[in-house]
């Protein structure tokens, strides 16, 4: 690209766009940020881009005389006007991950990628993953959707980098040639930014692409589908829950087995760890360690070096983390479940449950969570924007299990809520924090709505 005549249009302040801007800048191009908030935060992330040559345009976005190329902030729908009137003028609209990809090295020496996507898990299995490479001794890094962002990781001094990416994310980008790729689970989720289910998954399929390895979750139906055009394709491994075939990784009474990476898969299988280095233990939590484990097994990661990097992995906060046990009741935060499928999985791991459910559902159906959890279920606590839409399903599919529903905005709510849940529990059972909604209607952060609950949780163990 000439710098003397393109002028590139990042769209929005955040996280990515700035990274994106910063990058375009250190490669000589002319930069110019629009962004429609004017706030203390994007005016300081302005003066500091502004250091750099970068112009930062507040108030409502619109398309500059000559942009030959817009960068947009992955939450931005395509039918936003801005991009919108980019592709009427022909103009390329494109993600920072596809922007890091073209600023990799060019003379050999970018660092592979490695590449997960999912509706659930992918943090934790991309930190997974993280942990094992550098158990095996490589300088590797967590980016894209989580940690660094991508544009700055492809600059640094990394032999091999570990990249979350979102559907937003994916749907922005077209050209990426990850080393190895893996789909760990799709289901309904952002269908209010993607329009439905088969755009969902056509934007996570685009993972699979341009990958020298194609890595599927052969317990999940979709993701097993997105694999099935590559059959003939480039290699494809699978993993599952169950005793691997050759081809797979899987379990085989309490052991990760190795079935694929082996010299002959017919007739060997490795094995990788215990279901003890697994932690928090749950079945969907297996399933994020199989998957990190095949992505380092296809960098060429020793069996070794995956045990050592499960067993020092630290979860994130707010997933399936026991805050407590109060009166023989456990009392759990899984506030990440901001999805029904992340909700089911968690509510899986429990056989006696008290849920605390609700939030923003995203156009999400809960039916199918609901009619699955009823037998677990002792009580349900509700809270959020749309409780009502979950208390409908309960009274559908669940009559027997006693409902409480907690109105209000206030900062309040969370101790009643724990209040509430500790008279419908009982000794021996779990109270469980999994809303299968956003936070945003009520918190700043499913972090902030998780912290809220812990708290709650801590004044009913004081009395």
């Amino acid at each position: 690209m000439d710098a003397q005549t393109v002028s590139v249009v990042v769209a929005g302040l955040g996280v990515s766009g700035t990274a994106a801007a910063r990058g375009l800048a250190g490669s000589g191009e002319r930069v110019i940020v629009l962004e429609s908030i004017d706030g203390e935060r994007q005016r300081a992330a302005a003066a500091e881009l502004a250091a750099s040559g970068i112009e930062v345009r507040f108030g409502e976005p619109v398309l500059p005389e000559g942009t030959s190329l817009v960068i947009t902030s992955p939450g931005w729908r395509p039918d936003h006007p801005l991009l919108v009137a980019a592709a009427e003028a022909g103009i390329a609209v494109i993600g920072e991950v596809e922007l890091a990809w073209h600023l990799r090295a060019s003379d050999g020496s970018a660092a592979p990628w490695l590449t997960l996507t999912g509706t659930n898990g992918k943090t934790t299995a991309v930190r997974m993953l993280t942990s094992i490479l550098s158990e095996a001794g490589h300088r590797a890094l967590a980016a894209g959707n989580v940690g660094l962002p991508i544009v700055d990781a492809v600059r640094g001094p990394y032999d091999v980098l570990a990249v979350e990416l979102s559907s937003f994310q994916l749907h922005w980008s077209s050209s990426l040639e990850p080393m190895a790729a893996a789909v760990l689970n799709v289901a309904p989720d952002h269908i209010d930014w993607h329009g439905s289910l088969e755009e969902y998954a056509a934007a996570k399929a685009r993972i699979f692409e341009n990958a020298g390895i194609v890595i599927y979750n052969a317990d999940d139906e979709w993701s097993a589908r997105l694999a099935e055009p590559y059959e003939q394709g480039p290699r494809r491994v699978s993993f599952t829950l169950g005793v691997p075939r050759p081809g797979q990784l899987g379990v085989v009474e309490d052991l990760l087995v190795d079935r694929a990476f082996v010299a002959d898969p017919v007739n060997e299988g490795e094995e990788l760890a215990s279901l003890a280095d697994v932690r928090p233990f749950a079945p969907h939590n297996v399933a994020n360690a199989l998957a990190a484990a095949a992505l380092a097994r296809a960098y060429g990661v020793p069996a070794e070096a995956v045990r050592r990097g499960l067993a020092a992995f630290v979860p994130d906060p707010h997933r399936i983390a026991h805050v407590a046990r109060v009166g023989d009741v456990d009392y759990v935060d899984d506030s990440k479940a901001t999805n029904p499928h992340a909700a089911a999985a968690s509510l899986a791991a429990y056989p006696s449950i008290v849920w605390i459910a609700g939030g923003q559902l995203k156009g999400a159906d809960v039916d199918d969570l609901v009619r699955r959890a009823a037998p677990r279920l002792k009580g349900a606590v509700l809270l959020g924007a749309d409780r009502e839409r979950i208390r409908e399903a309960l009274a559908r599919h669940a009559v027997d299990v006693p409902v409480v529903e907690v109105p209000g905005q206030d900062t309040g709510v969370m101790d009643r809520v724990v209040t509430e849940a500790a008279r419908l529990a009982s000794p021996g059972d779990t109270v469980l924090l999994a809303p299968a909604g956003a936070s945003l209607d009520m918190f700043a952060s499913y972090g902030a709505r998780g912290e809220a609950f812990a708290r709650a949780v801590r004044r009913l163990a004081e009395g």
